[in-house]
């Protein structure tokens, strides 16, 4: 009896870990491919401003300057840094681009609001991507344009777009989505 006790769980463990989900959304018949996030350079106002925050906590050590008062400045400066870079890293963090074998979705989330674009594969039109200007190309990051039916996607400040645009345009080639042509008329 022992062994058949310890033997059936084992078969839905196996179906659990074949069925993992990904994100919240996903359906029990979707299979995640792909995810991306945006560079950790949309994180650069909330780092200059986390510095600001560490420059003021150890301002109290130059007016007494005690080596309490410029250790505990410093601490006050961490954690004043911290709370200034929170609303920054959260919006990073939480700003997901999932490509299923069904659909594309992009989920934005920051400390008070949620977004959600949902958009079937076979909607997309065209991938592109663009990389300008001397930040971009020499930090790696850059925009993916997703043109559809009923408009663009525009993807801002994407960690290696060239790489992204064409492990998405491998995935949808690979799942038979193709662009829709212009339909051939007799004259062609």
């Amino acid at each position: 009896m022992s062994q058949q006790q310890s033997a059936e769980p084992e078969p839905e463990v196996d179906e659990k870990s074949n069925k993992k989900r990904h994100f919240k959304e996903q359906f029990d018949d979707e299979e995640t491919l792909l995810v991306f996030r945006k560079h950790p350079v949309v994180m650069r106002k909330g780092l200059i401003l986390a510095m600001a925050g560490l420059l003021i906590g150890v301002i109290p050590a130059l007016i007494k300057p005690e080596y309490s008062v410029f250790i505990g400045g410093l601490i006050a400066g961490f954690v004043l840094g911290a709370i200034l870079i929170l609303p920054f890293w959260v919006r990073w963090y939480f700003s997901v681009y999932i490509m299923t074998n069904q659909r594309f979705i992009q989920q934005t989330r920051s400390l008070l609001q949620v977004n959600v674009v949902d958009l079937g594969l076979e909607q997309i039109q065209m991938i592109n991507y663009q990389i300008a200007g001397l930040q971009e190309t020499m930090l790696g990051f850059g925009t993916i344009i997703v043109q559809t039916y009923v408009g663009d996607l525009v993807i801002h400040d994407v960690h290696h777009p060239a790489r992204v645009q064409r492990e998405m345009v491998h995935i949808l080639r690979e799942l038979g989505v193709h662009p829709t042509q212009r339909p051939l008329s007799d004259n062609d």
